[in-house]
């Protein structure tokens, strides 16, 4: 497979190089190749919730975008492992919502909203490298039966199921990723793991990335940056890798001491169960104490008891 020289990744080239109108079309193609539609954007903006906290800075990219049809769409990069990514995706779904609601509006002024999440970490239990979350109200007593909207609201709100409405989550998971692109969107994912494009991809917006994500265009400066920040992120990899390998080891070693100990107690127990058993059945026999505590190690208290 052939490939043009090497390109910026996506990650950077949204937070750092796209925000002009007429490279929107990159990001307009991934839009499409994911959501099925054809998506133009009016606005591309970091996202207010995009702190400059040294994870964030260079371990994520928060995009907030605005469709031409009105729509909303949180566009987000992550690459450290986070056990709490689901309550994050749905507290940036719901902050922006009530962020794009002014007051005094109805409720039919909210608009639809896509929270599109890229991962680089092992996100949930899945093996799939795309996954899709859509609301849908199913009856409790027919599982067959959908709640859909009545002909009025699919008048007004131009939907057809409630789900239409609120919000949807895609979750891409990168490193899951390793079957031959022959789709838009794995020719999309594709890019985002390795990179690369091959000169063969046809899925829209990658064109364009191809011709104006080269890293020798970039000025000496930008490149001297964009090589600062892939090492960082290399190197906060590296440390988390380190981090879990020695809780790893810590772990084994804590869980072998607990071994051995829950072990010896078992042989404590073992060897004292063995003397009850050898002294009940001495004094059955009708031995004097001396002999059972002699032989035993027993005291008179315990022999008694038996």
């Amino acid at each position: 497979m052939t490939y043009d020289r090497p390109l910026v990744s996506f990650d950077w080239a949204i937070k750092k190089l796209l925000r002009n109108k007429a490279d929107h079309v990159i990001v307009e193609g991934f839009l499409t190749s994911l959501l099925g539609n054809k998506i133009k954007i009016s606005a591309l903006n970091e996202s207010e919730a995009n702190k400059e906290t040294f994870d964030d800075k260079y371990n994520r990219v928060d995009i907030f975008c605005e469709s031409e049809a009105g729509e909303l769409m949180i566009l987000e990069i992550q690459y450290d492992d986070q056990s709490d990514y689901f309550h994050r995706m749905t507290f940036g779904v719901s902050r922006s919502l009530s962020e794009y609601l002014r007051e005094g509006d109805p409720y039919s002024k909210l608009r639809k909203i896509y929270s599109i999440n890229i991962v680089y970490f092992d996100l949930g239990q899945g093996d799939d490298y795309a996954y899709h979350g859509k609301t849908e109200f199913v009856s409790l007593h027919d599982s067959t039966k959908v709640l859909s909207l009545s002909e009025e609201q699919k008048e007004l709100y131009d939907c057809k199921t409630p789900g239409d409405i609120m919000p949807e989550y895609y979750i891409l998971k990168v490193n899951n990723f390793n079957d031959v692109a022959t789709t838009p969107l794995e020719e999309w994912i594709s890019y985002l793991k390795t990179d690369a494009i091959p000169k063969t991809a046809k899925a829209p917006g990658l064109a364009e990335a191809r011709e104006r994500l080269l890293i020798d265009q970039m000025s000496p400066s930008e490149r001297k940056k964009y090589y600062l920040d892939r090492e960082l992120k290399r190197h906060r990899l590296s440390e988390i890798e380190t981090s879990l390998y020695k809780g790893l080891r810590q772990g084994r070693a804590e869980g072998r001491k607990e071994g051995e100990k829950i072990g010896i107690e078992k042989e404590r127990q073992k060897a004292y169960q063995e003397k009850l058993d050898m002294a009940h059945k001495m004094k059955a026999d009708g031995m004097p104490y001396d002999i059972i505590i002699k032989y035993s190690g027993l005291s008179i208290d315990e022999i008694e008891k038996l």
